[in-house]
């Protein structure tokens, strides 16, 4: 008896070998990128050298006080936690799908009393270790849902860095707004308070019969616009912060650096110039990229795991331990007993089920491809977007500071004219309209020459690192 078994044994050894050589799975290969060669306008394609992937954050962003709330956002942030959480929930399923592969190995005790055909009662009892429906992987079905289930882990890898990456931009864009938001308060008030100047001088001469009482009443209508403007603007500043208390997953400590002035930070700018490189580099740096063709990955697989479904099942059942006719002599004088028990299941009639199934897996590689696809048109529309916008800010801040400039100096004719009779007051109210919106503009466009570079960063992959995926 104990020969046989370690013959089976040998059986069960040689077909493990055998099982898993062969894979339905289709040869892999990674669509074309449906996208053009290299970016419209940009002179540094051909010129990359350090890749804004390989820039970490640290290093990018310069200002103590924004690193510091990155850092916080990137400890204390509930999306990058779940997005951390689904990597440790697929690497599970992925765990469930290798273990498949191995037969499990249990320790098992059965009793059975039944009357024998002359009287009396026969007893069985039995201990020993249990193989329970182990397959044969001669067709790579269980490999096949193995490796779709390691692409899904790899892809929620690359879910996890692109979750970063967005945090990381999203925290400096905010924060950038509170700073544009505070200079925008500054300006505005800065103008109320002119305002508040004129709406006394008018009313005193109104009081005096010196002007008109529509001077006075467009005096008054300038100050309230210029009160709306202050109440938009604060509610807009306390709705920024709220935002930011949110991607920090708590309130702002207390011990923060101090906040760098406004024009401080636009005039130093985000950090270092970042070259766009070609496209094909591009779908190399980008997480999102990465985990569409981890999807494609993975529908692949299982269009394998589907086509063995038309083959053969072979699944091995056994045992081996003792047996015994008494409870109590069953560890002391009971036999050595085995037991093997392969199975083939051959499908021959499933009314379309396995067609059916192998219909879905390829529409979903289909779905997969066309996904990839516009993950990777998205990619190149998000880069393109933000080199147009370095092509074009420049020039537009420029030609912003210029027009707020020459509205400094046409308020201070205006009111120099109107002073000594030369103008109406119109004029001047005209003149302070323009200016406050010269300026304001001017800070607003500051703010998106810098959201541009923190954009364009985010859009190259800029933003993650191996070393914070550890902590």
């Amino acid at each position: 008896m104990n020969k046989r078994f370690v013959a089976s044994l040998g059986g069960v050894a040689a077909a493990l070998t055998m099982a898993g050589c062969t894979s339905l799975i289709p040869r892999y290969e990674r669509p074309a990128a449906p996208v053009p060669a290299v970016f419209s306008g940009d002179a540094t394609a051909v010129s990359a050298t350090t890749a804004a992937s390989d820039i970490a954050w640290q290093s990018f962003f310069t200002d103590e006080r924004l690193k510091r709330l990155i850092a916080l956002a990137l400890q204390n942030n509930r999306d990058l936690r779940v997005a951390v959480l689904n990597i440790e929930q697929v690497r599970a399923q992925h765990q469930l799908r290798r273990a498949d592969e191995w037969p499990t190995l249990n320790a098992g005790a059965s009793a059975s009393r039944q009357p024998k055909s002359g009287g009396g009662i026969s007893s069985t009892y039995t201990a020993g270790l249990l193989v329970t429906g182990y397959e044969l992987d001669f067709f790579g079905r269980v490999r096949s849902l193995s490796e779709a289930a390691l692409a899904q882990v790899l892809g929620t890898e690359e879910a996890r860095k692109t979750v970063q990456i967005s945090l990381v931009a999203s925290v400096a864009t905010t924060y950038l707004n509170l700073l544009a938001d505070d200079e925008l308060l500054t300006v505005t008030r800065q103008a109320l308070a002119t305002r508040e100047e004129s709406l006394r001088l008018s009313k005193l001469r109104f009081d005096n019969g010196a002007t008109s009482e529509l001077d006075y009443r467009q005096t008054e209508s300038l100050l309230e616009a210029a009160r709306v403007s202050l109440a938009q603007l604060t509610r807009q500043r306390a709705q920024d912060e709220n935002v930011l208390v949110l991607l920090l997953g708590g309130p702002l400590p207390a011990d923060l650096p101090p906040a760098t002035a406004f024009a401080a930070f636009a005039a130093r700018s985000a950090g270092p110039e970042l070259p766009a490189g070609l496209p094909s580099e591009v779908l190399t740096r980008r997480p999102d990229v990465r985990q569409a063709e981890q999807t494609l990955i993975a529908a692949n697989a299982n269009i394998g795991a589907a086509r063995a479904a038309f083959f053969p099942r072979i699944t091995l059942t056994g045992s081996a331990g003792l047996a015994s006719s008494e409870l109590t002599g069953l560890f002391k004088s009971g036999a050595f007993a085995w037991s093997f028990a392969p199975q083939l299941l051959l499908p021959i009639f499933d009314a379309g089920r396995n067609q059916a199934n192998l219909d879905v897996a390829q529409v979903s590689r289909d779905i997969a491809v066309a996904q990839y696809e516009k993950a990777v048109q998205t990619a190149f529309r998000e880069v393109a977007d933000a080199l147009a916008g370095r092509a074009t800010l420049g020039e537009q801040l420029r030609a912003q500071q210029a027009q707020a400039n020459a509205e400094a100096v046409r308020f201070k004719l205006a009111d120099l004219r109107y002073r000594n009779g030369a103008s109406s007051y119109l004029d001047v109210l005209d003149a302070q309209r323009s200016l406050l919106a010269a300026q304001q503009a001017v800070v607003q466009v500051q703010a998106l020459q810098v959201q541009n570079q923190v954009a364009f960063y985010k859009v190259l992959g800029g933003g993650w690192r191996e070393d914070e995926a550890r902590r």
